[in-house]
């Protein structure tokens, strides 16, 4: 007889809801292969002398379930192969979270005929009171990834079978949906031992016991307030600002308009970032956010582009410029990084319309922070100075011309001077590793915080800072730099 495997599904419950034609079958084998014993309809097939074998011992075998259903799907071709014709019966529906089925499925070598039965979905379904056509899905606990769960959607998450998988599935659900969001424990559907309890999602791996007969279920999301942490719902929002009965203001921008509000998000976003203030950080990086949202809401308005085109640009940007990471390129440091992101980036714009080596900076940069790039193109193409020596030397010219403009009253000049020593600051720095821009931003900060240090001193004196001499002022000054080292070491 030629090797064959005829795959029945044994429903979600008893046997008298099996149909006809599947009891029959299994009656006339002589012995059927099943992946587990653990099924209420075993023992009642077996009371009639249906013969089974099952694969429960492969369960404690494999640490891992990807080689118990390997082994199980290898076991049943060779069986196949020695005694000609085998069935093989799972729980509920073959075509339904039955892994080894695929795997049979796929081989070339044996035939292999899927006879049908009753999914357990629609036990579930039924048990539940819901309609999947208002919007389903259907999910592996044991390989549940958090962004791919659509919480807008009727959410059923089958191979939750103990405790620990119960916790696994829960920690995956907690970064999409409230901790104390209910969740419906759903055992044995369809079944005279059918039962539903719902609890928070907190309480998940041990609030009720779980079996290889488990799912859990998750209502669609309907508060607006949860909603907000979804993509989709902030792509909404500005759609709909944008839209006929929008905002007027949002409706009359454009992309020139919004070009300052860009750079004062930046801005704003570093200066939480200095504050170490996370929360600040992240409101300010939704405030930046809002702005490459509004850019993509103009462009799909305009029919250039959507957010979907943005979000695949970078994508693809960011793989392409990491070989090392999805590729094949080695990169020891940081260092060795930063040579490869050069050097593809260099590929990138060869057919580009720079014609020079120093193009492609923003014009819109601060001078300092451009001085900065500026310098460090030309260092790579070996315009620079390998010893310190001729930069600090270059900055002492630089200073000496501009005192010299200065004291001759040639302001003109004096103001060209100035830019040269700026620059020559910017070089030095970048010899040593320092980000200018960043370096005069914590002046700013620190001159600031000590100033206000003053006005206060002043005010609870009932003093003005315009009526006091400078050397009263300097005492002050120098009582916030005390405070400032005194709260640096402790």
């Amino acid at each position: 007889m030629k090797p064959s495997i005829t795959i029945i599904g044994l429903g979600a419950g008893e046997l008298d809801q099996l149909p006809v034609g599947l009891y029959k079958k299994l009656l006339g084998e002589e012995k059927v292969y099943i992946r587990t014993a653990d099924h209420p309809i075993i023992a009642e097939l077996e009371q009639e002398g249906v013969v089974f074998h099952a694969f429960d011992s492969l369960y404690e075998k494999h640490d891992r379930f990807e080689e118990v259903y390997r082994e199980t799907a290898e076991t049943l071709m060779q069986k196949a192969r020695e005694e000609g014709a085998v069935t093989f019966a799972v729980p509920g529906h073959p075509m339904v979270a039955e892994t080894t089925v695929q795997l049979l499925l796929r081989q070339p070598e044996i035939p292999v005929q899927v006879a049908g039965g009753q999914s357990f979905l629609d036990a579930v379904f039924t048990a539940l009171e819901i309609d999947p056509n208002d919007g389903f899905q259907l999910l592996d606990g044991t390989a549940l990834y958090p962004p791919d769960i659509a919480v807008t959607q009727h959410v059923l998450i089958s191979q939750v079978f103990d405790s620990a998988s119960a916790g696994e599935v829960k920690l995956s659900l907690m970064e999409r949906y409230p901790d104390d969001y209910p969740v419906t424990v759903v055992t044995a559907a369809g079944s005279e031992a059918e039962s539903l309890v719902t609890v928070p999602l907190f309480e998940l791996d041990r609030a009720v016991s779980v079996s290889n007969l488990t799912a859990v279920y998750v209502q669609p999301i309907e508060r607006e307030s949860i909603l907000y942490r979804e993509f989709q719902t902030l792509r909404e929002v500005i759609a709909t600002l944008r839209g006929p009965d929008g905002c007027p203001w949002d409706r009359k921008q454009t992309h020139e308009s919004l070009k300052r509000y860009a750079v004062e998000e930046v801005y704003e976003l570093l200066e939480a970032i200095d504050e170490q203030d996370d929360d600040h950080i992240a409101e300010e990086l939704g405030d930046v956010l809002l702005q490459v949202m509004l850019h993509a809401q103009i462009g799909e308005d305009n029919g250039y582009f959507d957010i979907q085109d943005v979000i695949e640009h970078v994508t693809e940007k960011m793989i392409r410029r990491h070989p090392h990471v999805f590729g094949n390129t080695a990169a020891a440091d940081a260092e060795e990084v930063l040579a490869n992101w050069e050097e593809i980036k260099k590929s990138e714009k060869q057919n580009g319309s720079r014609k020079s080596l120093v193009d492609g900076i923003p014009a819109s940069l601060p001078a300092l922070h451009y001085a900065w790039k500026l310098q460090k193109k030309a260092a790579k193409a070996g315009f620079d100075w390998t010893e310190d020596g001729p930069v600090w030397a270059k900055v002492e010219e630089e200073l000496n011309e501009w005192k010299q403009d200065l004291q001759e009253n040639r302001m003109e000049a004096a103001a060209g001077e100035l830019g040269d020593v700026l620059f020559a600051v910017v070089n030095a720095a970048r010899h040593h590793g320092m980000d200018p821009e960043e370096a005069l931003r914590q002046t700013n900060r620190k001159f600031s915080s000590r100033f206000r240090h003053i006005e206060m001193r002043l005010q609870e004196q009932n003093l003005n800072v315009e009526d006091q001499n400078l050397e009263q002022l300097d005492v002050y000054w120098e009582e916030a730099k005390k405070i400032e080292r005194r709260e640096g070491s402790e």
